[in-house]
């Protein structure tokens, strides 16, 4: 049999962010056929549109391309569109020049002046705002920047990978993401299929952050192993986050696990919805009132209770109220999605740059360095969304 091929972050950068999977294998054939793919792209200069769900290991498979192509040796700079503001990714991405903004004391190059000689990688860049995707379309045609504040055009030579994972093809058609952009970026697509389409890959990550985890706890002990049982769970989850879900559910395993063996009962397998048409089990069929499961107009328990709670915070008319609501479901469902934003935007029915600003907002996200949080707390709409009760 062929040794699986392992790949994963290097260690010696900055921890990933806790939505990122941090490992992927190519046991399972969709994984062999991908890892074909991405051989025979890897060796061109050729723009590289990687799509996957949230955790499904993009930049590691952005990585790869990069060190499989000819640009092996120069730098691999892996940037995310949806963690900065639409003010100041412009200048993380082009650069600026000394006062052209308030704050800026110096000239100062960006990610492209960065990467140059090697690979740029652009996470999330459906989050991109339409101005931004303009200029970006400038650079991939011009080869060149224009940093901000400044007039002198910038030679710049860089391979762009760029990663998503919302549908493209459906943006284009709501007019918050350019054709032209779509289309220059398209050249060479790469699909990771999410995990729970490769079943094959489960087993082996598992084995891979159950090495991992067990190496680095902080007790002595039996080395911890899955019994065949817990393998069977870890089979038949559908994985809504997908490999940043399976390492989480190890690594909590190695930590609660008896007698170094972990058992279903060890795996905190939530019971989420699948993104793209995966029913996960229900989890709790009681807490649906006869007649609702079916269809009919009755109330669940959760929904009285609910109103029931809403009602005692509209007699107590605590100030800034929407506010507190709108915190409390999107801490709530956050936690609920196992910390997978994506999972959440869906649940709630928003997108998921919208979930992630309020969840930076709230604090539930670490805000990246050298963005500012909001001066003042966002007004309540003034045609606030009617929520049914019953």
């Amino acid at each position: 049999m062929t040794p699986t091929q392992l790949l994963t972050l290097p260690t010696a950068e900055p921890p990933a962010p806790p939505w990122r999977a941090k490992a992927s294998v190519f046991e399972d054939p969709r994984s062999r056929a991908l890892l074909t793919r991405i051989q025979q792209l890897a060796p061109s200069n050729v723009t590289v549109l990687v799509v996957g769900e949230t955790g499904t290991g993009k930049e590691i498979i952005s990585r790869h391309i990069h060190d499989l192509s000819q640009r092996a040796g120069q730098p691999f700079v892996a940037v995310n569109c949806g963690a900065f503001s639409p003010t100041l990714i412009e200048s993380e991405l082009f650069g600026h020049e000394k006062g052209a903004f308030t704050g800026a004391s110096g000239d100062k190059p960006g990610w492209f002046e960065a990467a140059h000689g090697g690979t740029l990688f652009l996470d999330e860049l459906g989050d991109l705002p339409l101005a931004l995707q303009v200029k970006l379309l400038r650079v991939l045609q011009e080869r060149e920047v224009v940093r901000v504040g400044g007039k002198r055009a910038i030679p710049v030579n860089v391979r762009l990978v760029a990663a998503t994972n919302v549908r493209l093809e459906e943006a284009v058609a709501a007019g918050t993401f350019r054709a032209d952009l779509f289309y220059r970026l398209a050249v060479a697509r790469v699909t990771i299929a999410p995990l729970r389409e490769r079943p094959g890959d489960i087993l082996p990550l598992a084995h891979h952050f159950l090495d991992v985890h067990a190496n680095a706890r902080p007790a002595p002990g039996p080395r911890p192993t899955l019994t065949p049982p817990a393998e069977q769970a870890l089979l038949a989850h559908p994985w809504p986050g997908n490999i940043r879900e399976l390492e989480n559910a190890i690594h909590y395993a190695v930590l609660v696990c008896q007698d170094g063996r972990i058992t279903p009962d060890d795996l905190p397998l939530a019971s989420v919805a699948a993104p793209t048409g995966v029913t996960a089990p229900v989890a709790s069929r009681d807490a649906v009132a006869p007649g609702a499961a079916a269809g009919g107009s009755a109330p669940s328990q959760a929904r009285l209770a609910l109103r029931s709670a809403l009602d005692a915070l509209f007699a107590e008319a605590p100030e800034r109220l929407w506010t507190t609501l709108e915190q409390a479901i999107m801490q709530g469902a956050y936690q609920h999605a196992c910390h997978n934003q994506l999972a959440t935007a869906r649940l709630l029915g928003l997108s998921r740059s919208v979930v992630r600003a309020r969840l930076l907002e709230y604090g539930v996200l670490p805000r990246p360095q050298g963005v500012e949080g909001p001066r003042s707390p966002r007004a309540a709409p003034a045609r606030p969304r009617r929520l049914s009760i019953v």
